[in-house]
């Protein structure tokens, strides 16, 4: 019974011996096992996938006019290509507009024409009142000088009889001449001393004549110079061209003009039409160059960097687009791409990531704008 006991006890150790040995591999091939498996969820898929759409470079511009007018004429197709600025479409309150900018510049030029006359009216009467000016002046001014010439002949006269004068007084004292000589002398003096201040008198009468004619004649001149200023004044140039202005900026509300150079998307307007704020005229984009509009899923966003690929699908195309990440966006929202599955989160959060696709690939779609597409952006693992 001692050695059945003894046997007993050494199976079961060896039992027990084989079993932690057992558990023991087991332990560490499970350890092996989750180690391998973090290992490869950590292990990043290389691309980012996202559903995205085209759209041109800058977006699509809805073209607009005020909100509850009504459209007039549209002067523009869809898939016609336009430049800055050109005149897409007029409002129905164009040909009012441009009659009331025809109105205006007419009398602004009727304005001019007539300033014009009276211009030339108030020249014609200051250069005729200078001229009466100059033609009165001349020969005032001969006749002073020749009475001028007048008085310095008497004096000289006066002078010369006073030296006679004096000298027959001196004779007279000495005896030499009779009384009635020297009278006559005398009498001499007096009537050159008379002529000279008739003279005098004469000349003082001609400058006195001559200064008040030129005060006449100056005034007439600066009548004439008033009446031009005066007449100018009157035209009013100044309201009228600012009533043009108006009128032109008036004018100039009515036409609808491209913002930028691109092609007509979509008319959402048409010539009778009631302009709606919500959906404008037209749309514009530039389809020159097209763009991805790619939604990415905030989770995934920090792996997306400007300068990667992207590949872009759709079952519409016959090959695959090329582009790169131009830009990521800054703000995160809601999905705006509809996706068809099901099970898809309507509610997830994104960012927008703005793909520029290669030359190649933007030509081929132009036509496309806001087809929905898979995008795939190969980012490091």
């Amino acid at each position: 019974m001692n050695q059945r006991l003894l046997w007993s006890i050494a199976g079961a150790g060896l039992l027990a011996g084989t079993g932690l040995a057992w558990l023991g591999l087991s332990q560490q091939a499970a350890t092996q096992s989750v180690s391998e498996n973090a290992t490869e969820e950590t292990r990043l898929p290389p691309r980012v996938g996202a559903l995205g759409r085209l759209e041109p470079e800058g977006e699509v511009v809805r073209v607009a006019g005020p909100p509850g007018e009504r459209l007039g004429e549209l002067l523009v197709a869809e898939g016609e290509r336009v430049r800055a600025g050109q005149v897409l479409a007029r409002l129905e309150s164009y040909r009012e507009r441009l009659a009331e900018r025809e109105y205006a510049a007419a009398q602004l030029q009727e304005a001019r024409a007539r300033l014009e006359a009276e211009t030339r009216f108030g020249q014609a009467q200051v250069e005729e009142a200078r001229t009466r000016l100059s033609r009165l002046d001349e020969p005032q001014q001969m006749q002073i000088r020749s009475q001028e010439a007048v008085v310095e002949r008497l004096r000289a006269e006066l002078a010369d009889a006073e030296a006679n004068l004096a000298r027959f007084q001196a004779l007279w004292q000495e005896g030499a001449i009779s009384q009635q000589e020297l009278d006559q002398k005398a009498l001499l003096v007096r009537q050159r001393q008379e002529d000279l201040r008739a003279a005098e008198a004469t000349l003082d009468q001609l400058r006195l004549a001559r200064e008040r004619d030129l005060r006449n004649a100056q005034a007439q001149v600066q009548a004439a110079e008033a009446g031009l200023r005066r007449a100018q004044a009157q035209v009013q140039l100044g309201s009228l061209a600012r009533n043009l202005e108006l009128a032109e900026a008036r004018l100039e509300r009515t036409l609808i003009r491209a913002p930028r150079a691109g092609q007509v998307l979509k008319i959402r307007t048409r010539p009778g039409e009631v302009i709606a704020a919500d959906t404008g005229i037209l749309e514009l984009g530039n389809t020159d160059q097209m763009m991805v509009v790619a939604e990415v899923y905030e989770t995934d966003i920090l792996r997306v960097r400007p300068g990667q690929r992207a590949t872009i699908s759709n079952r519409a195309l016959p090959e695959t687009l090329q582009g790169r990440v131009e830009r990521v966006g800054l703000q995160i929202g809601k999905k705006d791409v509809l996706n068809t599955d099901p099970a898809a989160d309507v509610d997830a959060r994104v960012v927008e990531v703005y793909i520029r696709l290669d030359p190649e690939s933007s030509a081929r779609v132009a036509g496309l704008t806001n087809l929905q597409v898979d995008v795939a952006i190969e980012v490091e693992g």
